[in-house]
């Protein structure tokens, strides 16, 4: 298998290269080389990777160990690159195995393998044991976890239609260079990028206190940049089409996309920021688009409200928390006014943290970590659950994982990892449109663009991709080169409009960082139009 993967890559990116080198003749029937499928790597939830991973928790068991648990993963990505008329590039990756982690005496261990064997399987879980005992040298505390219910028999599956890995790269490559051709169609527009990103990732997950759980993960993502020139070459705008987010599905995500006929649409966007007015300094009242505020809730709520960040354990990688220490937050801190309600979970359908069970083998719950704009809760795993246990117990609320454990291989090692974290409606029927009606003076943004936040998550400062004025109710022109500067508490406890729940929407981020060594995980969060008053405007196009 691994000389026809090395053959299927070789082959795959001199096709692709070949397609770039032909691309300008064969730009009116945008056709590109027809090139092989790659052959799947063993499937991670048949019976056998159930039986392997019950004989690594024996091995396990055997050696010492009081729990055990493990993720056997067959996992596969593909990108597809393009630039203008020809194919950029082709990454195509697959991976094949399992790791084991153990506890002994209150410390973990953990090893790994991609050597998918019964031998193997018994050796590394032994290994896994041997790590547990060394490192109960450095142990601060001993490890232990929440109660959570055994799951002896679970199957869950990612709402895919379309398997992505069933469709041919030739038909994805047209797609995404048709998409182009519209985009380049328009007057001005100069430069286009486009992309299909997507993940399978089968996991067998075993546990020594019952649970064996079988789940398939779909992500999919199709993406454009489009890009104009002014006529004089001093300055040039791009629009991303920050309207598509990256979802929990198959291939059928990159068909509702219709990616050809919105192109044109993304184009005309950026040659009109060509010609928009540069804003002018000062504080304005904001109306958010929720392809803007999702990432300014992963950026601000999100990530703050990790319990692993509130305690100081990321704050040599990934930063701290300003929502610290939780004994003075968690029923008497004000994160915003009091219609503000943020929801943690990993069951919106479609969303890109959703699953039946995370890597602690919890079944994720439905929690409020923003109650009536109130600190409520934190995000947890099995191990960290117990270090809140005095304020569940002050809540009447049982002490529980809220499911938060996610590693992004099976190379790596679970920890505590963001769920879908999202702002909920509000009680009015109101969306984008009324929200503007109801500003007489501000800025509308819409799409997310570059931000820069500091370690505790306190200060920032967000752009976007498109800028519009208000004035007296009404949009009256595009502006540019703005950004916003926050507090954290400050700008939530300024919003004082909330979209209902029609106007509900899902952004997401496929590659979020945490950790040493580093992870990456995808999460989504799901919003409504805001109206945040009299927030500080910059202008990022000034030198002076």
């Amino acid at each position: 298998m691994a000389s026809s993967r090395r053959d299927f890559l070789r082959s795959s990116t001199a096709l692709a290269l070949g397609a770039g080198i032909a691309g300008r003749a064969s730009a009116q029937g945008l056709s590109v080389p027809h090139w092989p499928s790659a052959s799947a790597v063993p499937s991670a939830v048949d019976p056998h990777a159930k039986e392997l991973a019950l004989r690594a928790l024996d091995a396990a068991r055997s050696a010492g160990a009081q729990y055990a648990d493990v993720r056997i993963t067959a996992g596969r990505t593909q990108n597809i690159f393009t630039r203008e008329r020809r194919v950029a590039g082709i990454n195509d990756r697959e991976t094949f195995g399992f790791g084991v982690r153990t506890l002994v005496d209150g410390a973990w261990g953990f090893a790994a393998s991609s050597d998918v064997t019964a031998e193997e399987v018994t050796r590394v879980a032994r290994q896994a044991v041997e790590q547990a005992r060394a490192n109960r040298a450095a142990q601060l505390r001993p490890v232990t976890l929440a109660p959570t219910e055994p799951v002896p028999n679970g199957v869950w599956r990612a709402p895919a239609r379309i398997d992505p890995f069933d469709v041919d790269l030739q038909d994805k490559a047209e797609l995404l260079l048709a998409a182009n051709e519209a985009a380049l169609g328009v007057k001005g527009a100069r430069f286009v990028n486009s992309s299909m990103f997507f993940l399978r990732d089968e996991k067998t997950y075993a546990n020594t206190e019952g649970s064996v759980i079988t789940q398939t993960i779909y992500r999919a993502q199709p993406s454009m940049t489009v890009t104009a020139v002014s006529s004089d070459m001093a300055d040039f705008q791009s629009r991303q089409s920050t309207d598509i987010q990256p979802m929990g599905r198959g291939y059928e995500h990159v068909l509702d996309a219709k990616l050809v006929e919105t192109a044109p649409r993304w184009a005309d966007e950026a040659v009109q920021k060509l010609s928009a007015k540069s804003v002018d300094v000062g504080r304005y009242d904001l109306v958010l688009h929720p392809t803007h505020l999702w990432l300014t809730i992963h950026e601000a709520i999100a990530h703050p409200t990790e319990l692993d960040r509130a305690y100081g354990y990321e704050a040599n990688y990934a930063g701290t928390s300003f929502v610290s220490p939780p004994e003075e937050m968690l029923g008497k801190f004000r994160y915003g006014p009091e219609f503000m309600n943020v929801q943690g979970d990993r069951s919106q359908e479609g969303s890109l943290a959703a699953c039946g069970w995370d890597d602690d083998g919890v079944k994720p719950d439905t929690f409020l970590i923003i109650k009536n704009g109130v600190v409520n809760d934190y995000q947890t795993t099995r191990e960290q659950a117990l270090w809140l246990d005095w304020w569940y117990k002050q809540q009447n609320r049982p002490v529980r994982s809220h499911g938060c454990s996610y590693a992004q291989s099976w190379a790596d090692v679970q920890f505590q990892r963001m769920p879908n974290v999202s702002l909920l409606p509000g009680e009015q029927d109101i969306g984008w449109d009324d929200i503007i009606a109801a500003t007489d003076r501000g800025i509308a943004i819409i799409g997310d663009g570059s931000f820069s936040i500091d370690q505790q998550r306190y200060n920032a400062q967000f752009g976007g991709q498109l800028f519009y004025e208000i004035k007296g109710g009404k949009i009256v022109g595009m502006l540019k080169d703005v950004a916003y500067q926050i507090r954290t508490p400050e700008f939530w406890n300024a919003m004082d409009m909330l979209g209902g729940e029609k106007s509900y929407e899902l952004g997401g981020a496929f590659g979020d960082g945490k950790g040493q060594p580093a992870q990456s995980n995808s999460v989504s969060h799901g919003c409504v139009p805001t109206r945040h008053r009299q927030i500080n405007i910059i202008n990022t196009g000034r030198t002076a």
